[in-house]
């Protein structure tokens, strides 16, 4: 017996109310689906159906059978259709959103190699940093960065998100470069205004737990563009994403500090760059072309640490 042909002539019989009618949609005679239905009273030893001259009813076991089947079948068609999807063509408009600052610096200069990969791709890019609602705005996937909140969407790691503390040349001169983390302390410190409390956090490589330094400072802010635009001018020490910091290293308008630490601004989950989208039994392929794009362009580690890991070990070795 073809035990998924059973199973659909059963399914069918049962919603249209008679094997004839499931025999003429499955495109076979009235017998074979009484055979299926035999064949599987047979094999599962109870009776199904009570058959009428006009309906067919569904005994206890066949409620019970239909509504297992029901499951099997819709599990075998997303199988189908997941599968053929991987061959589908990456077409039609992608609705994306994304951090203003990484988007700018990590997204935007990408795109022409996307569309060149994907030519029948339209985008709509909106760079936003408020976290809007993907189901009520109608994007098809957002750029997240940071510890996820709790939510229904599904997430995808393209990243890590490292920090590190850096300062302009001039306060380093002028202040003194911290040599451990307790000498924050004493430093004038540019903050964040998202972060939950006045501290920084910092543990070694490898180490479980987070250690914690109260961080005092004159001047907060709730961008990070911001806040590095205040490090270069030398008005305190910023810990601010490897993502942003790259140009200003490379270029000696800031020096990192205490780089044998790991920073955070908060403990917590993981703290990494993520796409999100709506939950759906297959993702479209529109949506796996851009997860699958960034997370090679990017790269492992993402190049933007690889750019800085030699001049921030370097200036660190000095500070």
């Amino acid at each position: 017996m073809d035990y998924l042909a059973a199973m659909r002539a059963f399914v069918r019989a049962v919603d249209l109310g008679s094997f004839s009618k499931a025999a003429i949609e499955e495109g076979v005679k009235v017998s074979t689906v009484s055979r299926y239905v035999g064949a599987l009273e047979a094999d599962l030893g109870v009776a199904l159906l009570n058959r009428s001259t006009r309906r067919l009813h569904l005994t206890e076991a066949g409620t019970t059978f239909y509504d297992h089947a029901m499951a099997v079948l819709a599990d075998v068609e997303e199988a189908r259709s997941a599968t053929m999807s991987l061959n589908a063509a990456v077409r039609g408009l992608l609705r994306v959103n994304i951090p203003g600052a990484f988007g700018r610096r990590h997204i935007m200069p990408h795109l022409a190699d996307f569309r060149a990969a994907f030519p029948e791709l339209r985008l709509d890019v909106t760079l936003t940093d408020v976290t809007v609602n993907l189901i009520e705005s109608g994007a098809d996937i957002a750029v997240r960065i940071g510890a996820l909140a709790d939510s229904n969407l599904v997430a995808r790691r393209l990243a890590p998100q490292h920090r590190l503390l850096v300062a302009s040349p001039a306060y380093v001169r002028k202040a003194g470069p911290p040599a451990v983390p307790g000498d924050l302390a004493e430093h004038e410190g540019l903050l964040f205004a998202l972060q939950p409390t006045d501290a920084w956090y910092w543990r070694r490589p490898g180490a479980a737990e987070l250690a914690e330094i109260g961080i005092r400072g004159s001047l907060r802010a709730n961008d990070s563009e911001a806040l590095l635009c205040a490090a270069r001018l030398g008005m305190g020490i910023a810990l601010l994403p490897t993502w942003l910091l790259g140009e200003d290293i490379r270029e000696g308008r800031l020096v990192p500090l205490l780089t044998g630490w790991e920073w955070s601004i908060a403990p917590g989950p993981e703290r990494a760059i993520w796409g999100v989208y709506p939950p759906k039994k297959t993702v479209s392929p529109k949506v796996r072309a851009f997860l699958a794009f960034f997370v090679e362009r990017f790269g492992r580690p993402p190049y933007w640490d690889g750019d800085i890991a030699g001049q921030a070990g370097e200036a660190g070795r000095h500070a």
